[in-house]
């Protein structure tokens, strides 16, 4: 038996990570699943190896390409594609952008094994299931507060805090069109604040925005490095440079957390050869072995279970993520929101790699 597993990453050269070689296959992962499977996927590129090793282990026989870059990137590559896509499955994209492929028919019904521990918040509302969230990945304020206390200039608590002159030009955030992360914050914002409030404070804010980066987690690691003080970035990143050493202070702004499901769907296609793999691959997805890891990395799992939090992670997230957060709106107002926000905005984007 040879086992390989593929990764390519479309901002960057096609690199491979296999394994290969006879091995002796544990009874409990006789599953009589095998094939070819194409997995395109936002997962942060690091978690990945850890988040697959036990379907590796339970799926043998299944070689999975994996396809990962930014969630913008990815549903743009998506949308571009269409009905010709490659991709079998979507595992941990933004369930905005789902929705936005959705629109273009280029979702499968299909229930996961275990949906029903799935809380309603998180998948789609519909039966059959369309989407499934494994977890929610949440925008908070990277802080290095050796770097502030330098300049003598105080902590932000609060996203109208940004606005203050002090901090011009020492904040840096995601690009909403390539970052999840980015479109997520901007959403949150409009629906808090309302739409015309909403563009009002980024008028402002965009005053003291030193750049846009095409990550949603390289804010938190500039801000870790000094290279801006103050990053509006994944809290699981924040939180992660903070573990790592770095003097990094992780704010959760008191209006509220702005947040998306990072979600997997069944992809529809003419030719489902593959669907028996891609359905196993879903059903794996949410068990209750691969939540923990999720858990692990964000400090949040879509599972109706309570797990133990990681040491650096703030604590009741939940409470503090906005309630009246509206999915379906974001998918559907996502052109005319990227639109705009690009019209006012762009020229402060960090060049492509």
């Amino acid at each position: 038996m040879k086992k390989r597993m593929w990764f390519s990453v479309l901002s960057s050269l096609l690199f491979v990570s296999a394994c290969s070689g006879e091995k002796s296959v544990p009874m409990d992962a006789q599953s009589g699943v095998s094939g070819d499977l194409t997995v395109y996927t936002a997962v942060e590129e690091e978690l990945i190896p850890d988040y697959m090793a036990s379907f590796e282990e339970k799926y043998p026989e299944v070689d999975v390409k994996i396809v990962r870059d930014s969630t913008g990137i990815m549903t743009a590559k998506m949308l571009a594609e269409g009905e010709n896509t490659s991709a079998d499955v979507v595992w941990g994209l933004a369930a905005s952008s789902l929705l936005a492929l959705d629109q273009k028919d280029m979702l499968k019904e299909y229930t996961p094994a275990g949906a029903e521990n799935i809380k309603a918040a998180f998948k789609d509302k519909n039966e059959p299931l369309k989407w499934t969230g494994n977890t929610a990945f949440m925008t908070g304020i990277a802080v290095n507060t050796e770097e502030l206390k330098k300049l003598n200039v105080p902590v932000p608590k609060t996203y109208e805090d940004l606005l203050k002159p002090e901090y011009k030009g020492l904040i840096v955030m995601p690009h909403p069109a390539s970052s999840g992360t980015g479109y997520l914050t901007v959403n949150a914002w409009l629906q808090m604040m309302g739409e015309k409030a909403g563009w009002s404070y980024m008028d402002k804010l965009h005053r003291n925005i030193g750049a846009y980066t095409h990550s949603g987690s390289k804010p938190a690691k500039m801000a870790a490095a000094g290279e801006y003080p103050i990053g509006i970035s994944l809290v699981y990143t924040a939180a992660q440079m903070k573990e790592d050493g770095a003097p990094v202070e992780v704010i959760l702004p008191e209006e509220g957390l702005g947040w998306e499901v990072e979600a997997n769907a069944l992809i529809n296609k003419k030719d489902a050869g593959n669907e028996e793999a891609a359905k196993a691959f879903l059903d794996w997805a949410i068990e209750e072995d691969v939540m923990k890891k999720y858990f692990s990395a964000n400090g949040f799992t879509t599972m109706d279970k309570e797990f133990e939090l990681p040491a650096s992670f703030p604590k009741n997230i939940e409470e503090k993520m906005y309630k009246e957060n509206d999915l379906y709106w974001a998918a559907e107002n996502r052109d005319a929101i990227l639109t705009e926000w690009e019209s006012k905005y762009g020229t402060k984007a960090e060049p492509k790699e």
